[in-house]
This record gives structure tokens, sequence and C-alpha cells, in this order.
């Protein structure tokens, strides 16, 4: 046993003799933007358990160490961690690259505080998680209303488009995850195809400032971004119930997030609502019940250097359109402005019928994105939507289940951007896109077709500079072109044809004469121009001054060239015009903001000049075999909108704080010297909050909302004669309805439920006093009352 024992120590020591323990290990560590060294970051060698820092040139070395492969944890303050493998033979030199910017790091941080604002120089405003949170069970429009200068044009209490500063539908760009919505954005009663339980955090650009997302967004551009991934191996998630007693309804919404330390990960995401008839003060609004469907999953591989993400949502909306706002023709009309009450009043029920929409939104993405050392980001994506829309009118007979309007957009788009930031003084980015997009309006229906079938191609690009010309001083520049090109195919009544005058300056497009229709192929060619340009200075920790110049051209959309026809959920006829020419916007902007230990204020001041303004307005009567109905045409002018927001809050002390958000705006038609229509009353919210950690992370919050009365708007009222009684009626389609204040409360708690569960309650009760009101923006203020008390329990599973 001694011989053997020998013999085994022999040998060990032969080994430990035999290899090489003095080897070297060294390199440098520098930044991966622009190359320059990272002083004190820790080179932790795991294996052998020693470590080192790095000196002022970002140089490392560790001595004495043995051959073999060898786990080094490189890592810095607000740096991403580097974990790898080297083989040590002799003297072995690694160089390391970090990413040192904190900005870019909060896209890998989980649900935090949300990204930096995507623009330096523009009137922008952040919504968090906790706020999209809060309105799980609405709208985009609804969450985005808390914004100043966000306000929204309704069709009843479920289709809800956004406004910003007074401009909505086309003029506003709607990105979800990296994708542009094309949703068929261009009627008022559309509302985006957005499930807002998919997003982690909201950027509202005021202004057409954002050129990367387009050229055409006269209005603002709403980015939608899913919560950000944690490069940790993970499992969480968060559910979401809730029900209201407005419309005896629900809404579930779960998601759960798998993740992973090298940088796969995949989301799924699930959400449903049903309502059943909503109820103002006095009274159900009949057949307004909706059920909302969606789905999303969300998945790829993240890393800072490089990644792919793909997407894919569903979303189905079911809703119902308020029964008494469908007219037989313009005397039904006449009587329900007359009524104080709506003409058709039944119990409550969850039955969705005619009139009604049934829209369903898919988006499938794919994007890919490479980092090249010392010079930027270069990102591609492909993305694929389809929409369908039917609209149903109240039928009989065997057309009683057939869409009036049957619709269905389906678009390619490609894009690619280049963004190089090495230098942090000089960031430039560059971008193209193209797209094509087709629209098929089935001709089945019955019924002449509102929009025509067309085919639509698109291309841009763009080039965006920014420099930080100093500590304090932000400057951006950017310019963009975009091609449009609609080509269509649409059948006109020959009497309409006539009528509109087009035989003179459009004879060329007709291709086929049938006597009582004409079958045309209008193609139109717009080239947009769009420029921008900032600067935001900062006085100093107080103070910050910030001024904006914005060029837009937006192209005339295929309702407002080709509407020809009753459309039947609006209960209108409305007319495009062929000669309609694109729009033209120039923007200027400042905005102050004040920033102290206890007091925020943010002051914005727009002006925006729009060359040939297109907008419909009524512009009398139409006889049809169903009666007379009213006629809405689209129009240009020269249009001028001016305005301010207004955004303070003061904390009082740790528990309380008061805080107003307030709107005003004003539209003018310069040709005819009036008031443009549409335009937002001024609108003012008090908000007097109160939170207290040590109880239970209690926050509540009592608003006060006053809306006052639309003083300032056209006149469009005509008069029409109504066969049942012989007699010419006044029909008041203008005015507009009285002052309204509104009283809010909302608040919720947290319960810590075990060590990675928490439970938040929330408890949200608005219009307190079920007060009745009408909204001047609310397409069916003329047929009933809007909203009364609605009391909604919430109650969030994060775990």
């Amino acid at each position: 046993m001694k011989k053997y024992l020998f013999i085994v120590a022999f040998v060990f020591i032969s080994i430990a003799h035999s290899q090489n323990c003095s080897s070297k290990f060294f390199g440098n560590v520098h930044d991966f933007h622009d190359g320059s060294p990272i002083l004190d970051a820790s080179i932790y060698l795991e294996t052998i358990d020693r470590y080192t820092t790095t000196d002022f040139d970002g140089n490392f070395s560790i001595e004495n160490i043995c051959d073999g492969t060898m786990t080094i944890v490189v890592s810095h303050l607000a740096c991403e961690t580097k974990r790898f493998e080297v083989h040590i033979k002799g003297n072995t030199k690694y160089d390391v690259t970090l990413e040192h910017h904190i900005e870019e790091l909060s896209e890998v941080k989980i649900e935090g505080k949300g990204p930096a604002k995507l623009t330096k120089t523009s009137q922008e405003t952040h919504l968090d998680t906790k706020m999209i949170e809060q309105y799980s069970s609405l709208s985009l429009g609804d969450a985005l209303k808390q914004i100043s200068g966000v306000s929204s044009i309704n069709t009843g209490n479920s289709i809800v488009k956004p406004i910003i500063n007074g401009l909505h539908s086309s003029r506003i760009i709607v990105m979800t995850n990296g994708v542009r919505l094309q949703d068929q954005e261009w009627g008022i009663e559309h509302a985006p195809n957005i499930d807002l339980n998919t997003a982690g955090n909201i950027n509202v650009i005021k202004g057409s400032n954002a050129l990367a997302y387009g050229g055409d967004a006269i209005g603002g551009v709403i980015v939608l971004k899913p919560s950000n991934i944690s490069l940790k191996d993970s499992l969480y998630g968060k559910t979401i119930l809730s029900g209201q007693t407005n419309g005896k309804g629900f809404n579930i919404n779960s998601v759960l997030t798998k993740t992973y330390k090298e940088g796969w990960y995949v989301s799924v995401q699930a959400s449903m609502k049903q309502f059943g008839d909503f109820k103002a003060p006095d009274y159900y609004l009949t057949n307004t019940s909706s059920n909302f469907k969606g789905f999303s999953v969300n998945g790829g591989y993240k890393t800072f250097e490089q990644g792919f993400n793909i997407y894919y949502s569903f979303l189905n909306n079911e809703i119902g359109i308020l029964r008494s706002s469908h007219i037989g023709n313009i005397e039904d009309l006449v009587n329900a402005i007359n009524s104080q009450q709506p003409l058709v009043i039944d119990d409550f029920s969850y039955d969705i019928n005619a009139p009604r929409q049934d829209v369903t939104h898919q988006i499938a993405k794919l994007d890919f994105y490479n980092r090249f050392k010392n010079f930027g980001r270069f990102e591609l994506q492909y993305n694929y939507q389809n929409n369908e829309r039917f609209e149903y009118d109240i039928r009989v007979g065997g057309d009683k289940n057939k869409p009036a309007i049957d619709l269905t957009l389906k678009t390619h788009t490609i894009k690619a951007s280049l963004k190089m930031d090495s230098n942090e003084n000089a960031i430039y980015e560059f971008g193209f896109n193209g797209g094509y997009q087709n629209n098929f309006a089935n001709p089945d229906t019955g019924i002449r077709r509102l929009i025509p079938d067309y085919d639509k191609f698109d291309a841009g690009m763009f080039a965006i500079a920014n420099y930080k010309l100093n500590t304090k001083t932000d400057a951006d520049f950017g310019v963009r072109y975009d091609f449009i090109r609609i080509d269509a195919k649409k059948f006109y009544q020959t009497s309409r044809w006539d009528e509109r005058g087009y035989g003179d300056d459009f004879a060329d497009i007709v291709i086929d004469d049938l006597g009582t229709q004409l079958l045309t192929n209008p193609i139109f060619d717009y080239h947009n121009v769009s420029a921008s340009a900032g600067l935001a200075h900062k006085f100093n920790n107080k103070h910050t001054l910030i001024f904006n110049y914005g060029l837009s051209n937006r192209a005339p959309n295929p309702s407002e060239l080709f509407s020809d026809g009753l459309h039947h959920s609006a209960a209108r006829i409305e007319l495009g015009d062929l000669r309609i020419k694109q729009e033209t916007s120039n923007r200027i902007s400042s905005t102050y903001q004040y920033h102290h230990s206890n007091l925020t204020v943010s002051l914005e001041g727009f002006y925006n000049h729009i060359k040939d303004y297109i907008f419909i307005k009524p512009t009398g009567t139409e006889q049809t075999v169903r009666g007379a109905f009213p006629v809405w045409s689209y129009e240009q002018t020269n249009a001028a909108l001016f305005g301010f927001d207004i955004t303070v809050k003061y904390y009082f002390n740790d528990n309380w704080s008061f805080s107003n958000k307030s709107s005003f705006i004003k539209g003018r038609d310069l040709n005819e010297s009036e008031a443009l229509i549409d335009m937002p009353s001024f609108k003012t919210m008090n908000i007097l909050g109160y939170s207290n950690e040590k109880w239970f992370q209690l926050n509540a919050n009592l608003q006060s909302e006053l809306v006052l009365k639309q003083n300032d708007f056209p006149n469009n009222n005509f008069e029409v004669f109504i066969p049942s009684t012989g007699n010419m009626e006044f029909v008041d389609v203008s005015s507009t309805p009285p002052t309204y204040h509104l009283l809010n409360f909302e608040s919720d708690i947290t319960l810590d439920v075990s060590e990675k569960t928490n439970l938040n309650i929330g408890l949200n009760i608005t219009n307190i006093f079920n007060t009745s009101y009408r909204e001047y923006l609310n397409r069916l203020r003329y047929f009933a009352d809007d909203l009364g008390r609605n009391i909604m329990l919430q109650l969030k599973f994060n775990y």
C-alpha cells in the first residue's frame, strides 16, 4: 500500500511541475460605439477566483496563472455584463467591448420606468406601464386622453379615435411594435385596431417631426412598444381581471414571458373583453354591446450586438352601433335631433345587432438588427397586415345578414434603417421603406361600393442628424421624401360623373362606357417632401426651452378621393373629389419646461398652417329610393390651427400632490374666415392625489374634468322638405352641446402574496354624480347622452 501511494503522489507532483503556471492574461476593455477605453471595468477569472480592474487606458493584466480554459466575467457600472470562456496558453491577449450607453441599456431592463424620449426637440409625452394597465379594459384613445393636447373623436363609447392638437385619422401615424398600422384609418367611425394590452410603453409625439416613422404625420405619431425584455433566465407574467357596472362587462388579459440569459425570449399574450348595452344616466343605450378578442406572440433573440424578432398579433372587434342612430332618411334625423331621448330604448342586453361592425386585424412581422463596432446599428424589417372590415346595416329579407360594406385591405412593407452613433455628439440615421397595398371591396354586398378596389404603391427615404452642441444644447435636422401611387378601378354613375363635372378633367381615365355607368381607372402619383429642425437648450437644472419646425405633406386617402354613395353606418351620403390635392403643413412649436424639487411645469404652444386642408362637411340633401339623406362632401381650404397645452404638477409633501392638464385650440378656415368643423373644446383637468407606501402602497386620485361649450364652429345647418308634414324643416347639425363637468375617482393598493407575487387592487369611478352630458366630438351626440356613472374593480397579479 505504501508503494502504491508513493507512485500516485509522484505522478501528481510530476504533472504539477510539467504544467505552465506563469502565463499572463492581458488585454483592453473599450466602448463598443466609439472604441474609447473604459476605466475601472472588472475582469473576473471565475475559474480561479481572481480579478483585476482596467486602468485609465482600459488595459488590464493578470499574471502567474496556469494554462487551460478559463471562464471570464467582464462587468462595469451601467454596462451589459459579458461572460465567456478563453483558452489560456502562455501570454494570452484578449480585447473586450462593452456597451457604455445607458439609453441603449434601457431596452434590456424588465418593465423599468420606460425608455428615454424618442426625440430630444419635439413635444413628446410618455405613458408608462402602470398607466396603460389602468386602462386595460378600455381603448387606446381613452388612455391617450390623459395627455394634455390629446382628445378623441368618437362614434359612441367603443369607437374612439385619438386627436392630437385638433388632427386625427390619416394625419396621425400609429406604430405598434415597429409596424405602422394600416387599418383603413380614414373613417371617423374606424377606431385604431390596437389591443392596448400589447403595449408596455407609449410615446406620443406631437407634430410631424418624427420623420423616421413617416412624412405625412401632420398631427403626430403614437408609438407603442412592448414591455422590455430582461437578459437572464427567468419566467414571469401578469394577469389583469376587471369588472364594471356600466355595461355589466368584464375584461381579462394575461401575458407570460420566458427569457434566457443567452438572449432568447418568447412572450405570449391574450385578452378578452365583453360588455352589454351601456347606460346613460337616464336610459340604456340600446345595441351598444361589444366583444373584443386578442392574441399575440412575440419572440426572438436579443443581445446588444445583434438579434431578431418575430411578432404576430390577432385582434377581432365586434361593436354594436347605437340603434337609434340608424336613420332611414332625413325625416328620421330631424326627429332624432328634436327628441330629448333616443327613439329606440330597450331593456339591457348583450346582443349585438345591426347596425354593427365586425373588424379583424392581423399583423405578422420579422426584423433583424446588427451592430457594427465603432460604427452603428443596421435594422431590416418586413411586415404584413390583413384588415377585414364588415359593416352591417339594418336590412330585411335575404340580405338581412349580408354586410353593407365588405372591405379587405392587405399591406406588405419592407424597411431598412442605419443609425450611425459611434460619436455621441453627432448621430446620423438613414432609412428606406417600400410598400404595396391592395384594397378589395366585395361587390356581393348588393349595395353600391363606397370605396373602390385599388392598389397603392409607396416608397420613402429619410436622413436625420442629431447634434449635441454642448452639455446644454441639442439640435436635430431631418429631411424625407415619399412617393405614392394610387391605382384604382371605380364605377361612376353617369349622372354623378356629369354632376361633378369630371367629363372635362378626367375623360382620359374612362375605360368602359356602360350607358348608365362608367368604368374608370384613376391613377394618381404624389411626391411628398418633409423636413424638420429642432433645438433644445437646458439653461440649468430648472429651466429648459425647446423650439421646433416641421414641414409635412400628406397625400389624400382613398376615401377623400373616391367616396361615392350612402355610408350606411354613418347614415349619410359621402362624396369624395378626384381633384383633391395633397396637404402641406408648416408647423412651428415651442416648449418651456420647469423642474424643481416639488414642482414641474410644461407649457407647449404651436401654430400649424395647412395649405389645401382636406375636410368633410354637410352640403345638403339628396333623394334616394329610401328617402332623402344628408350629403357630406370632401373639400379643401387653407387652414390655421393654433393653441397651447399646459401640464403642472406640485407636491405638497411626500403624500399629497396636485396636478393640472389643460388644452386650448382654435382651428380657422382662412379662405372663408370661419371656424373649422370638429375642433376640440377647451378642456381642463384638476387632480388631487394622495399616496402612502406604508399603507399597502396606496394611491388615490380625485379628478375634476371641465369641458367648455364649443362656441367657435361653422354654420352648416340647412332646411329640407318633409313629405309627411308638407313643411320645410330646419335641420340643426352644427349647434354644440353645453359645458359639462365630471368628477372621477381612481385608487389602488398592492399586497404581497408571496416572495415573487403581488396583487394590485384598483377601484375606479367615472362620472361619480351620474351627470347627463353630450360631447361635441361624439358623432352620436344627436341621438343620445354620453355614459353615466361607472364603477370598475380591477385585480392585477404580477408573478
